[in-house]
């Protein structure tokens, strides 16, 4: 497109310079651009992008758009929101790739990653070829690629679902985190299905408090721009009631108990899985999962919400969710054989770690060991909520290091010891090496222990102070548990 054109398509912008200027992408990195580039100049958290224009021009940035005034000879856009620009401009440029999509959001605090698993897997079962983007991955089609963040920044975001749709996908699942919606990464985008998981205390280093991190969710669900847009949405949470109330698309509700739009009878929990009938406006179907907990039962409900929405058949959805064997470290599995269950999951506030801990209480374990840590240069408040949640629902609770990132893995620990009151636990340890901590749990288990090792679930990296080293708990409990004479073997 040419900058005139699309300097026309914002309100508010203004051009300097020349508008037949040809510009074939869009990008907010100026170590990305090149010949016919347009650079996006962004205040981010860290740095702004106005201080890279040089490096943008040396790159071959054919033109600039910022919220500041045009500087030397460059054709410039200025503009009163560059984030909101990057978004509708990376969308023009790319001929809307989201517009040929059905575009399903999932948003909440937990549960965001599985339930985009689920309905990802129930429309493949019906013969959708689907793009699925969030924390753990991007799928293409077919096509994997490494997740950089939950949500990628616009201009990313547009060239994934342009790919997407070149890749002959009709559906796309998304997970929408609060970050993106307060940063406008999703603006413009017209979703099918907005799906609202729950909402507690997360990011508050980002958004200061509740009513704001909650504003920002709401802005997914105050957003479905498609006359025929569809909310589904748990409302056993409160903020989830609320919204149910105050959305102006379609609702389906969804919750444990009778009165729900979709809800779940004859719950049966257990180590190997979980089954219950749902009870939906379509009808009643048994369901079984591999998955474990009864919060993956809302999960599920959710799915099953958002995939009839979009004209799945029942039938489909049923085996999507049935053949979901599992989601990469949310209550993953670690089996050598050993006579005693580990559990690797991503539950990192004091909210998903209860709902991980009640979960596997729930199976009666004959003792359960909660090995976790907080990440740095995060939100400190959950600290020692963490600690009083572990403490609280297990017997022995090992303190250790997460992603220390810039902090004193120490001093972290420390803020989480401060939960744990005297008397509420069997035992507390604190072993800062994580591989050791893992250990030592392991030497404890023996048969019908569980051990829970919470905090980083599917990432295989850990982030110290200066530098991002490979650690992958799911692979150092394989490794030790493995071992011809190592801890957790068969006896």
């Amino acid at each position: 497109m040419r900058l005139g054109e699309l300097a026309a398509h914002l309100a508010g912008a203004e051009l300097h310079g020349d508008p037949s200027v040809e510009i074939t992408r869009v990008t907010h990195d100026s170590r990305a651009c090149d010949e016919g580039s347009l650079f996006v100049a962004i205040r981010g958290l860290a740095a702004d992008g106005n201080d890279f224009i040089d490096a943008a021009r040396g790159k071959g940035a054919a033109a600039v758009v910022s919220e500041e005034p045009p500087r030397g000879d460059v054709p410039w856009v200025r503009v009163p929101d560059a984030r909101e620009a990057l978004a509708l401009f990376s969308a023009d440029v790319l001929d809307h790739p989201g517009r040929k999509l059905d575009l399903v959001g999932v948003t909440g605090t937990n549960g965001k990653t599985t339930t985009a698993y689920m309905i990802d897997s129930a429309l493949r079962e019906a013969g959708d070829t689907v793009g699925l983007m969030g924390t753990v991955e991007y799928r293409i089609g077919d096509r994997v690629a490494e997740a950089v963040r939950t949500t990628p920044e616009a201009s990313d975001l547009q060239t994934y679902l342009r790919q997407m749709v070149d890749a002959g996908c009709r559906r796309a699942v998304l997970e929408v985190s609060s970050h993106s919606l307060a940063l406008k990464r999703v603006h413009g985008l017209e979703f099918a299905v907005a799906v609202f998981t729950n909402l507690s205390r997360d990011h508050l280093d980002f958004h200061g408090d509740m009513d704001s991190y909650f504003a920002a969710k709401r802005v997914l669900f105050d957003s479905l721009l498609r006359e025929d847009g569809h909310a589904v949405i748990n409302v056993d949470d409160d903020h989830g009631a609320e919204l149910a109330r105050t959305t102006t698309r379609a609702v389906s509700t969804c919750s444990l108990s009778p009165g729900a739009d979709f809800t779940a009878e004859d719950v049966h929990l257990s180590l190997d899985g979980t089954r219950f009938r749902a009870r939906t406006p379509a009808g009643v179907f048994e369901v079984q999962t591999p998955l474990l907990g009864r919060f993956n039962v809302l999960n599920a409900l959710g799915a099953f919400g958002c995939a009839l929405a979009l004209g799945v058949p029942p039938d489909a959805v049923q085996r999507g969710i049935a053949s979901l064997k599992g989601v990469p470290g949310r209550i993953e599995r670690v089996d050598v054989g050993q006579d005693f269950t580990v559990l690797v999951d991503y539950a990192h506030t004091d909210d998903a770690l209860k709902n991980l801990l009640e979960t596997v209480r729930e199976l009666n374990p004959r003792r359960l060991i909660t090995v976790f840590g907080c990440g740095g240069d995060r939100d400190r408040s959950k600290r020692p909520l963490m600690g009083a949640v572990a403490a609280r629902l297990s017997d022995v609770v090992i303190l250790t290091s997460d992603n220390p990132r810039s902090e004193p893995p120490e001093a972290i620990i420390e803020e989480v010891r401060r939960g744990i009151l005297p008397g509420r636990v069997e035992e507390t340890q604190v072993i800062v090496d994580r591989r050791e901590a893992i250990a030592r749990a392991l030497e404890l288990g023996r048969e019908g222990v569980v051990i829970v090792i919470a905090g980083k679930g599917h990432e295989t990296y850990q982030v110290l102070r200066d530098r991002k080293v490979p650690f992958d708990d799911r692979q150092v409990a394989r490794d030790m548990l493995a071992r011809p004479a190592g801890a957790g073997r068969k006896r």
